[in-house]
């Protein structure tokens, strides 16, 4: 048996889904996961089917391409156009679209945008073309910021620079219990970001919300045993940092991983789109970097602020679990993952690509 396969064991699902029903809630609860990861297992294998009726699961802002701004995305487009630079990104990201197109339209008007499938790919193109200018996109929550960081402190060649435009989930999540109108009665926290950082900045949440949080890996026994946790915190009056991914998650984080973002980045106030500028939710790089700082590097001023989302799409609303895909009046409509017209369908992450996919609603 290989190491995924426990995971998705039906014996096994069929035990914790049982403990699940077992727990009779004295009231319905509301968890939400931050994750597109999350988002993909828990709609590919049906597990909201297998859930009690007081039990709900609601995805949140996990998907980092989705959430990036349009901001970015335009300056990326403008370096290609009219700096002449080589514009590596993740796949996604080329597809995104904002009112003012996408990096596949920069693309179609000439601009050389390359799709890489990691920041080592950018430095290897850096290297092959040593008498042009390369910027990596960078796009990612804190599993690939902390890669960038390891990246640029063995050194980058002169003609590699970065578009920086990661995001930090922890703030993110503190933004959502302020929203008034959306009850979350536990976080479900994507194990990929925990490996990374580990558990320590999550404590304020039981400690100063009373909110249970459970972090968790990404099959079908990990989700429903991390929904499971909170359903007892929360029947028991209690709220913990509970760890159900202790085969990859240590509480303590990676360190070397930690030392070397600490080392490249600023923690700043960054823009998600859909949902505004939220304090300590971003990085920049330090002072120290501005020489492969594209933003230093490349003197562009956007004209104007753009619109954020195209008229109609309701993103902003699918990426604080306010409203489900389906009640997005373009989706699967207007809006498909072979026509995007928001970015929630775009990202393989993105909540509204995953509803499309699985078919869910």
């Amino acid at each position: 048996m290989g190491v995924v396969e426990p995971f998705r064991d039906s014996a096994l699902v069929e035990r914790v889904v049982e403990a699940l029903r077992s727990l009779s809630m004295p009231r319905s609860i509301r968890i939400m996961h931050v994750c597109g990861t999350h988002e993909n297992s828990i709609a590919r294998f049906g597990l909201r089917e297998l859930l009690p009726s007081t039990i709900r699961v609601i995805a949140g802002p996990g998907c980092p391409v989705c959430v990036c701004p349009v901001e970015d995305i335009e300056m990326a487009m403008r370096l290609s156009l009219e700096k002449g630079v080589i514009l590596a990104t993740f796949g996604d990201m080329v597809r995104i679209p904002t009112p003012s197109g996408s990096l596949l339209d920069a693309k179609a008007r000439g601009g050389d945008v390359r799709i890489v499938y990691s920041p080592f790919d950018a430095l290897q193109l850096a290297e092959r073309n040593p008498t042009e200018e390369v910027v990596f996109f960078s796009v990612g929550f804190e599993t690939t910021a902390c890669g960038v960081a390891a990246m640029i402190l063995q050194g980058v060649p002169r003609n590699l620079s970065f578009l920086v435009s990661h995001r930090l989930i922890p703030p993110a999540m503190e933004f959502l219990l302020g929203v008034g109108d959306i009850r979350i009665d536990g976080f479900i926290i994507p194990g990929h970001v925990t490996t990374v950082m580990g558990l320590e900045e999550y404590r304020i949440f039981p400690e100063a919300y009373g909110m249970p949080v459970v972090s968790a890996g990404f099959e079908p026994v990990d989700v429903l045993t991390a929904i499971l946790m909170i359903g007892r915190q929360i029947k028991d009056g209690k709220a913990l940092c509970e760890n159900a991914y202790r085969r990859a998650v240590k509480e303590a984080g990676n360190r070397k991983a930690k030392e070397a973002m600490a080392e490249v980045f600023t923690v700043s106030d960054a823009y998600w789109r859909g949902i505004g500028r939220l304090p300590r939710s971003g990085l920049i790089l330090k002072g120290e970097y501005d020489r492969i700082d594209a933003r230093k590097r490349f003197s562009i001023d956007l004209r104007e602020p753009s619109l954020d989302l195209n008229p109609g799409c309701s993103c902003h609303l699918i990426m604080i679990g306010k409203i489900d895909p389906p009640s997005c009046p373009l989706f699967g409509r207007r809006c498909t993952p072979q026509t995007p017209y928001g970015p929630c369908m775009v990202s393989f992450d993105g909540t509204c690509n995953v509803w499309y996919r699985h078919r869910q609603g």
